[in-house]
Parts: C-alpha cells; structure tokens; sequence
C-alpha cells in the first residue's frame, strides 16, 4: 500500500507525471506542426479524418474527448483555413459532419513524416507505454466503489 505522506509529493504523483509528458508531447509536436499551420488538437482532428472523412461532429468529439464548446471552434478555425468542410447531415440534420477538402487531404502526405519523428525520440517502449496509458484511462473512467469518498478502502 502506498505511503499516504509521499503522496503529498508532486513529483511522487502519477497524474503530474502525465501531465508532465502531455506539456513535453504538444512542445515536441509544435516544431513539426507549425509548417502545416496545425495546432496539436488540429492535429488530432486531421489524423481522424485520414483515417475516416466524413465523420460526425459528435463522433469526433467522442474520440478526442472533446465537448463542443471547445470543438466546434476548432472546426470552423479548420474550414476557414480550407482544411475542411462542415455540412448537415443529408439523413439528419441535427448532426454536421465533417469532410476534408483536397487541401486537407493532400496535407496527409506532408504530415506523414511526423508520427515516426515523434516515434523514435519516444524510444522502444513507447508502444508498451501507450498501451498501459490507455488501459489506465479505461479504469479511470469506470465508477470507483464507494465514490466521493477520499479515505483508502
């Protein structure tokens, strides 16, 4: 059981170890970006619509963790520089969906070169690392017994 004194430390907490690596990932992202004209959650957008053009507003803001007060900005900041479009949806027209103009498309081809950049100066344990961060995000978002309260079980 870990020592409740050393968890006072903010060194010794998890949660300021990740928000440490989140600050040195957009910092190391920047230099790579900036010639795209890309933000880093920019960024995110794009890698999603490479993968899948034409998705859902909500969609997007499901895998990004994004609500849409802090999207929809994004977006528009996006279609103004001719990266993409925003449309209603034909089936349903309180969903917009998002489609890449061939602007953001050709953009994939330039951007290609950044994940095996940040890749290698990741090292060798990155995929490991990702996987285990992700695993923890999964049990961090499911109700903790006995929630609200802050003593040890």
């Amino acid at each position: 059981m870990t020592d409740p004194a050393r968890c006072r430390s903010l060194e010794d907490n998890l949660c300021f170890a990740v928000y440490q690596a989140n600050h040195a990932f957009t910092a190391a992202y920047r230099p790579l970006l900036e010639p795209l004209g890309l933000t880093y959650p920019q960024y995110l957008v794009m890698l999603l619509l490479w993968e899948a053009d034409g998705l859902a507003v909500k969609e997007i803001g499901g895998r990004l963790g994004l609500d849409s007060g802090t999207l929809t900005p994004l977006l528009k900041r996006m279609e103004a520089a001719g990266l993409l479009k925003r449309a209603r949806d034909a089936a349903d027209e309180r969903q917009v969906r998002i489609a890449l103009t061939p602007r953001g498309r050709a953009m994939e081809a330039e951007a290609a070169a950044i994940f095996p950049a940040l890749a290698c100066r990741a090292g060798p344990d990155a995929a490991a690392l990702r996987d285990a961060l992700l695993a923890l995000a999964e049990r961090l978002r499911e109700p903790a017994p006995g929630q609200g309260s802050l003593s040890p079980p």
